[in-house]
């Protein structure tokens, strides 16, 4: 995808972090908030759809309730959340109102989107609300979530929900003009990177790690929601939430910000679910002959192929195999809880059943709960 093709592209994910919506920590910023609202309701009038994942409920939080600096306890971030979900909500609903919009509030957390019946349920309420001209609103559900099943970041939301409904676009809104060839805060010279394919591998190695008091990103985390993105052929515009009007020059086709163009065939429906899962509960060795058959032929991973095994998974749950290096080769959802897995490692399919007394599946993890890691 060029830029002048996105005029004509109809589905957009727009993220907003917390340091582009609040008065430097101190609750939300109102007014850039109503021009946040503004941009969006252009695009919508261009025929656009628009999802929204925003940042800020933390921040006005904090500031409601009096807090000076971002808490680490996770109980004090969810009492926070809480508070300053309330106004954020708010504010966008009042903003959306007085162009006659509805907003709708989706709060998910990792654990919705590894649940394949909720994740197909919230993937069928965005796209209901959409058809209805509603903007669905999305954050992560800070009050609920536990370090276990949180996304970390509204960047790699923003990255999953554009997998979940099929954005044609992702756009991340920061504080930098986009991705640099260096660290442009501590090198004058760095050089903005305008357009680039999403599979260069040294693009990750150019994104800082370094965040933002309030945010938890930084460039390196929107280069890997990039790459996620990427999955299901959505396009990523990084740029500048300083710049006046930028959603509608971005739309437009202006020449501003980084653009990240998928670049590989784009994953399935079920291998996207499959490779979103962010939490994993259990590691699988693979022998160079597995990993082999798994990148060359999409087989079926047999237990004859797996050497050894790490941690206490039950059947159906996420694990990651990985070469005996330790590389990460594919992911998908085990057919053995542990216990019993690891007595049928390195054996052949027709041993299973007199090594455990019944047969589930003649696989380890069957090729259609499988995806190969990029």
């Amino acid at each position: 995808m060029r830029r002048e093709a996105l005029q004509s592209t109809q589905r957009w994910v727009v993220k907003i972090g917390s340091a582009l919506l609040t008065n430097d920590g101190k609750g939300l910023n109102r007014e850039v908030l109503a021009h946040w609202v503004e941009q969006v309701v252009a695009l919508k009038n261009s025929g656009k759809e628009v999802v929204i994942v925003s940042s800020g409920s933390v921040a006005e939080g904090m500031q409601r309730l009096g807090w000076k600096s971002r808490p680490e306890a996770l109980h004090d971030l969810q009492a926070a959340a809480a508070v300053g979900q309330m106004g954020l909500i708010q504010a966008y609903e009042s903003k959306f109102a007085d162009y006659g919009i509805h907003t709708a509030q989706i709060l998910m957390t990792h654990d919705d989107l590894s649940n394949r019946k909720r994740y197909l349920n919230v993937r069928s309420t965005i796209q209901a609300l959409l058809t209805y001209g509603v903007v669905p609103i999305i954050n992560e559900n800070d009050t609920v979530v536990t370090d276990e099943i949180r996304f970390g970041d509204n960047d790699t939301l923003a990255a999953l929900t554009a997998n979940l409904i099929g954005a044609e676009v992702l756009v991340i809104m920061t504080d930098q003009q986009g991705l640099y060839d260096d660290n442009p805060r501590t090198n004058p010279q760095a050089k903005l990177i305008h357009e680039a394919q999403v599979s260069r591998k040294d693009i990750e190695a150019m994104a800082s790690p370094e965040g933002g008091a309030l945010g938890k990103g930084g460039m390196y985390t929107k280069v890997m929601a990039a790459k996620r993105a990427a999955r299901s052929g959505t396009a990523t515009l990084i740029a500048s939430g300083r710049e006046p009007n930028i959603l509608v020059k971005l739309a437009a086709g202006e020449k501003v910000g980084t653009l990240l163009i998928p670049d590989l065939a784009p994953m399935t429906a079920r291998e996207q679910w499959l490779a979103g899962h962010l939490q994993a509960k259990g590691k699988l060795v693979l022998d160079a002959g597995a990993v082999a058959v798994l990148k060359s032929s999409g087989k079926s991973l047999l237990p004859i192929g797996v050497k050894r095994q790490e941690g206490n998974f039950q059947r159906g749950e996420m694990v990651i195999c990985v070469d005996e290096n330790g590389k990460e080769v594919a992911r998908g959802l085990v057919n053995y809880p542990a216990n019993e897995s690891v007595k049928i490692l390195g054996q052949p399919s027709h041993q299973i059943a007199t090594l455990l007394g019944y047969v589930a599946d003649d696989s380890l993890v069957h090729r259609d709960n499988l995806v190969l890691s990029e």
